[in-house]
This record gives structure tokens, C-alpha cells and sequence, in this order.
């Protein structure tokens, strides 16, 4: 398998979305923002598990920041869709900010 295909993540909106368990980020590391979301419960529909209750982080990823200031904003949402359709209108927001500073 190249190197290429191995670093290569599930993308959203142009961002690459990486999960592990109930946690996912989505955003490149390397710029001064990401979202955080964090899968707090779950439902049950026809066998299968599908997020119910999502807390969704908007975090700034400079090196030196306290990881509890690091977060900028914060919102509840139900369901995934809601949960990946905010973070990604607050990260575009935030790194075109960004990149005007």
C-alpha cells in the first residue's frame, strides 16, 4: 500500500473528520483551529447505534494554550448531522478570522 493512500483521512467539507470511539475531530491539526466532538449518547434504530446527544467544541490549537481555554466555543446538539453541520460553519468562520489577523 503507498503512502499516500495510508495518510489519507475520511474528509467533510474539505477537512479531514477522524474518530476514535465516542470522540472525533475534524480540521487539519496544523491550523490554529479544529472542531472537537464528542459523542455523548447514543440510540438505538433497527440493530443499529446512531448519535443522539453531541457536544461540539471549537478549539484553538496553538501549542501553549491551557487545554481548558483552548476551547473557544461550545454548544449540545442532537444528532451528528446538526453536530458536523455547526462545527463546520464555525471552523470556516474562524480560520478565514484567522487568516485576516
Amino acid at each position: 500500500m503507498s503512502d499516500k493512500k495510508e495518510n489519507e483521512f475520511l474528509t467533510y467539507k474539505g477537512h479531514p473528520l477522524v474518530r476514535k470511539g465516542d470522540e472525533m475531530y475534524y480540521g487539519h491539526m496544523d491550523e490554529r483551529f479544529v472542531i472537537r466532538l464528542q459523542i455523548m449518547s447514543k440510540t438505538e434504530v433497527n440493530g443499529e447505534e446512531f448519535a443522539d446527544q453531541v457536544n461540539v467544541f471549537l478549539v484553538d490549537t496553538a501549542e501553549l494554550m491551557n487545554p481548558r481555554k483552548s476551547i473557544v466555543k461550545r454548544s449540545e446538539k442532537k444528532g451528528l448531522y446538526q453536530a458536523m453541520d455547526i462545527g463546520a460553519i464555525w471552523l470556516e468562520r474562524a480560520l478565514s478570522e484567522a487568516e485576516k489577523n
